[in-house]
């Protein structure tokens, strides 16, 4: 959802790359929320209708470029999501947002923005580019401010078998018992927060996405 500190969450990612490697990093946002500044990467940052007249051409002059990182501020729309995944395929690493609550819903929301009769091919395309997908929820401290908490799904052989089968409602399911590929449901780690004193249970019962979960991990009243 927005202001749910995607945007700072992909900085921070970005600035790391830039920190640690000699990458060509691109990115393209409506509007540039980060200023980044060179350490061991290049980085050109495009802004939509200042420095560049739309996504579409934005995107489609990307791959001239020879970038190795690609940033899509927002992936809105087919032009978007379809520009990633060939950006992708072509062996780039690609970060970008989109208005989801879960990972399994973020890859139904890629795949439903194609007509029907394409959904296979982007399904075998999907399952074979994708690497990671991270939900986040800010939620109020107990203490005062905002911490956030995290869902993270990671493209295993399991849900890529999952992704081209259309079976992305199975995904939750190895999520729950990937812990050690360091996957983790929004509804777990808000469990951690609260039993680390971090946030209320009352909190943790509003943000989650999966009701019976929460009610199953927090209890009633009190954390099982």
């Amino acid at each position: 959802p927005t202001g749910e500190g995607k945007s700072t969450s992909l900085a921070a990612m970005v600035q790391r790359i830039n920190e640690t490697r000699a990458e060509h990093i691109i990115t393209i946002e409506d509007p540039i929320e980060f200023m980044y500044t060179p350490a061991k990467s290049v980085i050109s940052q495009r802004e939509i209708n200042q420095d560049t007249h739309g996504w579409d051409i934005a995107l489609k002059s990307v791959l001239r470029e020879d970038p190795d990182v690609v940033l899509i501020g927002e992936m809105r729309d087919y032009e978007t999501i379809a520009s990633a995944i060939t950006i992708a395929e072509t062996g780039h690493l690609v970060f970008a947002t989109l208005h989801t609550a879960s990972a399994a819903q973020t890859i139904d929301r890629i795949i439903d923005v194609f007509p029907a009769h394409q959904q296979g091919q982007i399904r075998q395309q999907l399952a074979a580019t994708l690497k990671v997908v991270a939900s986040q929820r800010l939620l109020p401290k107990t203490s005062g401010g905002r911490v956030a908490a995290f869902e993270i799904m990671v493209t295993n052989p399991a849900i890529r078998n999952l992704i081209r089968e259309a079976k992305t409602h199975q995904i939750d399911n190895v999520m729950q018992t990937s812990a050690g590929e360091g996957m983790v449901l929004i509804e777990t780690h808000l469990q951690q927060l609260v039993q680390q004193g971090v946030i209320s249970e009352a909190s943790a019962r509003e943000y989650a996405f999966r009701k019976e979960d929460a009610d199953r991990l927090l209890g009633k009243g009190k954390i099982s």
